[in-house]
């Protein structure tokens, strides 16, 4: 399996945390949010990564290099050049049709700027099928990129909807099999052409009426997306806790 790791976006609510380095670059007690999560996917047993990088994407370069030679496994970065235009569609579809052209395989789907439980990583890494991580725990708010599942397939997804009809919050971790990568590529295609600030969440509400989807629930498992300093602040504290318990 291959693990896809977004770190494209500026993180502009960050700044000025953010103001010489991508989100994914920041480090908490001493190691970077990228090197953290390489090392959660390495406990389940991920050796090969794609890493598409954007704003100062030099940086983000020097640091695969770097994380190669110390873990011994592989990252190939490739470049959003448009990252100030686009969203994470096209940053996806960099590294998915890549995927699909090359050697395709089983690819976890991750946002760079996520601290979670490594335990997430192991149980969506075990699945047999297509997979998506919810929590089903925390209270939502509007903010909260939400879904609605109803038998198996996905009504609705997104954060504009309503709040107490959803399941839970899609968390930004997800996993493609092999056999549903053409497909996947396909519906993500047409979320670019429509507009290029698409998210790639959107494509496995397609999706999930062609395929099979496994829906991972965190279950109390706690994990953060970094968009501001109150998120940073969790950030670190989860942090603090997953290295006194793992």
């Amino acid at each position: 399996m291959i693990c896809i790791i977004l770190s494209a976006g500026m993180g502009r609510r960050l700044m000025p945390l953010t103001q010489d380095i991508p989100k994914p670059l920041l480090k908490i007690n001493g190691m970077t949010l990228l090197e953290r999560m390489i090392k959660n996917c390495i406990k389940a047993e991920i050796a090969d990564f794609i890493v598409i990088a954007g704003y100062n994407a030099h940086k983000v370069h020097d640091s695969a290099e770097l994380l190669e030679q110390k873990y011994g496994i592989s990252i190939t970065v490739f470049d959003n050049e448009d990252y100030a235009d686009t969203n994470t569609s096209v940053s996806t579809y960099l590294a998915s049709s890549y995927i699909e052209r090359n050697n395709p395989d089983d690819f976890m789907l991750i946002n760079g700027d996520n601290v979670v439980d490594p335990e997430i990583i192991a149980k969506i890494a075990k699945t047999a099928n297509t997979a998506m991580v919810v929590d089903n725990f925390k209270t939502l708010n509007e903010e909260s990129f939400k879904i609605i599942i109803e038998n198996g397939t996905i009504k609705e997804i997104g954060k504009g909807i309503d709040i107490d009809s959803s399941t839970g919050e899609f968390i930004g971790i997800s996993k493609v099999v092999k056999a549903d990568i053409e497909a996947f590529n396909e519906i993500l295609f047409q979320l670019i052409e429509q507009d290029k600030q698409n998210y790639y969440d959107l494509a496995f509400k397609p999706l999930s009426k062609e395929t099979k989807i496994d829906y991972v629930f965190t279950d109390g498992c706690e994990w953060t997306e970094i968009d501001d300093s109150d998120d940073w602040q969790m950030a670190k504290r989860l942090v603090n806790e997953f290295e006194n318990c793992h």
